[in-house]
């Protein structure tokens, strides 16, 4: 068995780090199910271009395999009381919505204690649930220059920089599954819920870690650093070479002295300004012109090969089609495929949590309110009458389902 195939989540989210946080989730075996909303056409992440279908896109698919679907109107009564069904029915109620939403729409564990005494709530925002930026929308992108990576990111007297991924969007919703774990953990064993408060600003915080640490005791004001060096290992970031570049770290005092094997032994090699960790750091801009002279003799075929033989962290700097050709890829079975009516095969990459055996078979991302018979007639067991009457209010939006 999968698991976390005993696991319901009952998931009010769009876009990238909510979905992304889920599908963590969905992939050891959780029952994912999207509340979309019925007046917006659901997930907004449903339209993103460039690779778009109607209602349904390859961005959508990248974060929404192995889920359910189904139309529902949260602003109204029916609306919300089929989702009150849900809830007896479910083990998490999970939002990423504005910090203010949750409370007003009554997604919080004191919202819904009262239809299931165990449920546990996470919500995931820009700024979180309380505190004066609470109902302020946050994006990835903001959250890169408001907690000061853009100002880390970069070359020194360049513009603000923003990786080239959405690390925040990714990182916070790996902390929200996270969460979820400890949260539906804690109430298996206490029989009691509770509310996880997840925000792509704290995360962001979060992962300045050892900077902060220097920043706040210390006083230190971090800066960007050149051709992205390490802000203390030396050497550690990306050399030229005589035809491309290579990335190295070899902080430690073992990886040194490998390296200086692999250089030949320079005349410099032995230099007591560079004989330990601190002494390098102190003299980096010694040292790093000697290493970047050497490095530009060779081609990168021929570095990485020696460095590789002599057991020291290197790589070359890859565009993405060179990275998944990497054997590694194949070998942790790190692609996995789903089959879309339209676009035929699609291959994503796995999600990042692990617990026994991957995951063989995975389901393409739900077409929007798919899951209508399933939820409920098979979940919550309503008759067609009831059904029936549940649409004329408005439960399900307009078109009825």
């Amino acid at each position: 068995m999968e698991p976390l195939a005993d696991l319901r989540i009952l998931a009010v989210e769009q876009y990238g780090a909510g979905p992304w946080g889920t599908l963590q989730l969905a992939d050891l075996g959780a029952e994912v199910i999207k509340i979309e909303d019925p007046r917006s056409g659901g997930d907004v992440g449903r339209y993103v271009p460039p690779h778009t279908d109607g209602e349904d896109s390859l961005f959508f698919e990248s974060f929404n395999r192995n889920k359910r679907s189904i139309s529902l109107d949260l602003g109204v009564p029916a609306g919300r009381e089929v989702f009150h069904r849900l809830v007896r029915h479910s083990d998490v109620v999970f939002s990423n919505l504005r910090g203010d939403v949750p409370e007003r729409l009554g997604l919080r564990f004191t919202d819904l204690r009262a239809i299931n005494p165990r449920i546990v709530c996470c919500s995931l925002s820009g700024f979180g649930m309380t505190g004066p930026r609470r109902a302020e929308p946050g994006y990835d992108y903001v959250m890169q220059g408001l907690a000061g990576w853009m100002s880390l990111t970069g070359e020194p007297g360049g513009p603000p920089t923003k990786s080239g991924l959405s690390l925040v969007d990714f990182s916070t919703g790996i902390v929200a599954a996270a969460s979820i774990l400890a949260g539906v953990h804690a109430a298996r064993r206490d029989g009691v819920g509770l509310d996880c408060d997840v925000s792509l600003f704290d995360t962001a915080l979060s992962l300045t870690n050892y900077l902060a640490t220097w920043h706040l005791t210390a006083g230190d004001h971090p800066e960007r650093t050149r051709r992205s060096a390490h802000p203390s290992v030396v050497p550690a970031q990306v050399f030229a070479t005589s035809d491309g570049w290579i990335t190295l770290q070899a902080g430690k005092d073992i990886f040194w002295r490998r390296l200086l094997a692999v250089l030949g032994e320079p005349a410099w090699a032995i230099d007591s300004r560079f004989a330990t960790l601190a002494g390098r750091h102190e003299h980096r801009e010694v040292l790093v012109p000697l290493l970047e002279a050497e490095f530009l003799r060779r081609p990168t075929a021929d570095w990485l090969q020696a460095l590789s033989s002599a057991g020291i962290p290197s790589g070359p700097v890859r565009r993405l089609a060179e990275a998944f050709s990497d054997p590694q890829v194949s070998a942790r079975d790190l692609v996995v495929e789903t089959q879309h009516p339209t676009f035929g095969a699609v291959r994503q990459v796995r999600a990042t949590l692990r617990a026994g055996e991957p995951r063989r078979e995975h389901r393409r991302a739900p077409q929007r309110n798919e899951d209508t018979q399933y939820v409920l007639a098979e979940l919550l067991k309503l008759g067609d009458d009831e059904r029936q009457a549940l649409t004329a209010s408005g439960a399900f939006g307009n078109p009825a389902p």
